[in-house]
């Protein structure tokens, strides 16, 4: 036992991936693939992608949201393990990004699984909640530009049902959170969301250590 969370060596990092992570022959490739692109530190970690995957699973998801795609990495987890039946709601605005995304989808045999939708985020989420889609998701993921943050949680929070969960990710920000000499857009939205979420009523929620810090906010 442990009163602190451990700091993570990188052959610790690798023995956590070698017999606490379940990563498929299709993830690894598209992983692989990031790996070599300019953004590649845009891609969660497979440790990461393994823990949603497991939370879809947990609550029996059948229908999700991602506000962020990037190649594709974290819809294809979730899509995998919501099985035949589920759909991941994936928005982004590349569409450089996401023909990565896509390619691997369809070599996964996920891709009918995936509604991509390409444009603003805010403009999506809107026409989500404007076609009475609100409470109708199970899961939702957020990764995507930080300034916007805190408005893609609010309409997480409209569109997720109750009992649902609404994950977060890089809020721990490389560490700049606790930088207070950091005023960076992006660095104070994301300490305003730590902020917010910590003190809302609707949610029952925790910060996890896992990647960049992951917050799990479960909708009350």
């Amino acid at each position: 036992m442990s009163r602190e969370t451990l700091n993570l060596s990188a052959p610790l990092r690798d023995y956590i991936r070698s017999v606490g992570v379940h990563e498929d022959a299709d993830l690894a490739a598209l992983r692989e693939e990031t790996a070599q692109h300019p953004a590649a530190q845009m891609q969660i970690s497979p440790e990461q992608g393994h823990l949603l995957a497991l939370l879809v699973r947990m609550l029996g998801a059948s229908k999700t949201l991602e506000v962020g795609v990037f190649t594709g990495y974290s819809a294809m987890a979730v899509a995998k393990a919501m099985g035949n039946a589920g759909t991941v709601v994936a928005l982004d605005v590349s569409a450089e990004y996401t023909t990565i995304a896509k390619h691997h989808w369809a070599r996964a045999g996920v891709a009918d699984r995936i509604d991509l939708r390409l444009a603003p985020a805010t403009e999506t989420l809107k026409k989500l909640v404007d076609s009475g889609q609100s409470s109708s998701f199970d899961f939702a993921f957020i990764d995507a530009d930080k300034a916007n943050y805190g408005t893609y949680y609010e309409f997480a929070l409209q569109l997720v049902r109750s009992g649902g969960l609404i994950a977060i990710d890089n809020v721990l920000w490389s560490g700049n959170v606790i930088d207070a000499s950091d005023q960076s857009p992006e660095t104070v939205a994301i300490r305003s969301l730590n902020e917010k979420v910590h003190h809302d009523g609707r949610v029952d929620a925790t910060l996890l250590t896992i990647g960049d810090g992951l917050t799990l906010a479960l909708k009350l």
